[in-house]
C-alpha cells in the first residue's frame, strides 16, 4: 500500500479506532481495510471491505457477520445449489468463525486513520510492518481484553 492512504467508507457514527492491543470496539476499520481470511472466504474478494462486515444501525458498531448472522452470511456466500445448507452450517460458522477472526482478542489493527479535515471522509494508512501482538503479548499471554458482545457461542 502507498503512504498516500486509502480512502474507506466508514458510519459517521462508528466509534474511532481502539489503539493496538486495547478491547475491540467495533469501529470496522480492520474489516473496511481488507477482509481477514475468513472474510476472503466469504466476500471471495482479497482486497476491500468484507461483504460479512455488518453496520448495527441500532447498537451502533460494526460486527462480523460470520458471529451476528452466520446464517445470512452463508446464504450470501455458498453458491445456489448449496444455499439450503446453510441453516445447517451457521451454528458451525459462528462457533468456529469466533476462533477463525480472533473474536475478543482485541484490536490487532496497526492501521492509522486519519479524517480529513474538509470532508471528514477516513483515509487509513498501513505503518511500516508490525508484528502482530508486538504490544500486546508478555510470557505469550494475551493481555488484550475482549469486546463484551464478543463471546463464543454455546456448542452446536
Amino acid at each position: 500500500m502507498s503512504k498516500q492512504g486509502h480512502v474507506i467508507a466508514i458510519e459517521p457514527a462508528a466509534p474511532p479506532k481502539p489503539a493496538l492491543g486495547a478491547p475491540c470496539n467495533g469501529c470496522g476499520v480492520c474489516c473496511l481495510f481488507a477482509p481477514c481470511p475468513l472474510g476472503m472466504l466469504l466476500s471471495r474478494r482479497r482486497h476491500g471491505a468484507c461483504a460479512a462486515l455488518q453496520w448495527q444501525a441500532g447498537a451502533g458498531p460494526y460486527r462480523c457477520g460470520a458471529l451476528s448472522a452466520p446464517e445470512a452470511v452463508l446464504a450470501n456466500a455458498l453458491p445456489r445449489p448449496l444455499r439450503g445448507l446453510a441453516p445447517w452450517l451457521a451454528p458451525w460458522l459462528a462457533r468456529l468463525g469466533w476462533r477463525w477472526i480472533a473474536a475478543g482478542q482485541g484490536c490487532d489493527s496497526s492501521l492509522v486513520v486519519q479524517r480529513q479535515a474538509n470532508d471528514g471522509i477516513p483515509t487509513v494508512t498501513a505503518p511500516e510492518k508490525v508484528p502482530k501482538n508486538a504490544s500486546t503479548m508478555a510470557a505469550g499471554v494475551p493481555s488484550r481484553a475482549p469486546h463484551p458482545d464478543h463471546q463464543p457461542p454455546p456448542e452446536p
